[in-house]
């Protein structure tokens, strides 16, 4: 009888012993909530700005966000000065995939996606701040969301300055002093037309070129920002600047989608929160930096001067009344913001 009550009893130790250990392994068997995938990227990314401009800085900040949200898994390399080709060249690779990344201007991007026009509407936005406020708008998301067709998926925007007017040796003081001039605008039939309004003759040179089109007076001119005005040394050949302010300027940061949507969520949130954080510290660094930039454009040798808004309202109207009928997202955008 004590045998048998000895070998019961090791029974059921041995049947708790075996209860316990599964309990165990079910319980380390189990994520974490929220656990972040194990694997580890390195990732490409271009766009057409020198280092020392504002979206090259984004892009810094962006590979730095990246790198501590993920704790070290995600990886960037970043090829600035259009090191990969022209911006064609580089949303064609985004979207075959051998580069993940691109800040493509959005004045290209309407081109592809002609929603994206929207962005050009002539002074649709007071300052900055107000243009950054209105990344957040249901109208802004459906644009970027016009991307998906194109094995693309739109992030965000991110902002450098608004543009400005240059002139080789022709103070410009209304619209209509624009007449015959040829002037260098960004390949983009919204920018385009807006000059043709007002008289001027566009022309799409290649931003490489444009330094000693306007020093030989090939180009009278060119639509630029105060950023590319200083980094590109366009005030050693313009000798006017005329700030407009009159359209925002932003680049439409974008990744292939295939490589986005094969990502777990929590990889795709360091993503989606690493560009957002690139894009407020784009937009509130720039934004305090506009009388500084006026300054060093002055003390190079550059007459910095303003014009009337009100004296463009006849090219606005023209602008919404032939742009707004264009696209649905278009006439949305414009009476959402002209207010």
């Amino acid at each position: 009888m004590m045998g048998l009550r000895k070998l019961g009893l090791i029974f059921v130790t041995f049947l708790l012993v075996l209860t316990a250990a599964a309990c165990g392994n079910d319980t380390d068997a189990k994520p974490a909530s929220g656990s972040e995938s194990g694997e580890k990227y390195t990732f490409k990314l271009a766009h057409i700005t020198p280092t020392d401009h504002m979206w090259h800085k984004a892009a810094e900040k962006f590979k730095e966000e990246l790198d501590k949200r993920s704790d070290g898994r995600m990886k960037l390399e970043i090829y600035p000065a259009s090191q990969l080709g022209t911006e064609a060249d580089m949303v064609q690779q985004i979207s075959s995939g051998s580069v993940d990344f691109g800040f493509i201007t959005a004045a290209y991007m309407s081109s592809r996606a002609p929603a994206f026009t929207a962005w050009f509407a002539p002074y649709a936005f007071k300052d900055l701040e107000a243009a950054n406020a209105a990344r957040d708008s249901e109208v802004a998301k459906k644009i970027l969301g016009t991307l998906d067709d194109q094995g693309l998926k739109g992030l965000d925007y991110l902002f450098a300055g608004n543009r400005v007017m240059l002139f080789k040796d022709k103070e410009v003081k209304k619209p209509e002093d624009l007449k015959g001039l040829s002037f260098r605008v960004t390949p983009s039939p919204p920018l385009q037309d807006f000059y043709k309004s007002m008289g001027a003759s566009p022309e799409s040179l290649p931003l490489p070129e444009v330094y000693a089109a306007i020093q030989t007076g090939v180009i009278d001119g060119m639509d630029m920002d105060l950023d590319a005005s200083i980094t590109n040394k366009y005030y050693e050949v313009a000798k006017y600047g005329a700030v407009t302010n009159h359209m925002v300027w932003p680049a439409v940061a974008m990744m292939n989608k295939e490589e986005y949507e094969k990502m777990s969520d929590s990889d795709k949130k360091i993503i989606d929160e690493s560009i957002k954080a690139a894009a407020e510290y784009a937009v509130k660094t720039r934004s305090g930096q506009e009388e500084e930039f006026k300054k060093t454009l002055s003390d190079a040798g550059m007459k910095i001067y303003e014009i009337d808004q009100t004296l463009f309202d006849p090219y606005i109207k023209q602008f919404d009344e032939k742009y707004g009928p264009t696209d649905p997202l278009i006439q949305e955008f414009i009476d959402t913001f002209r207010k």
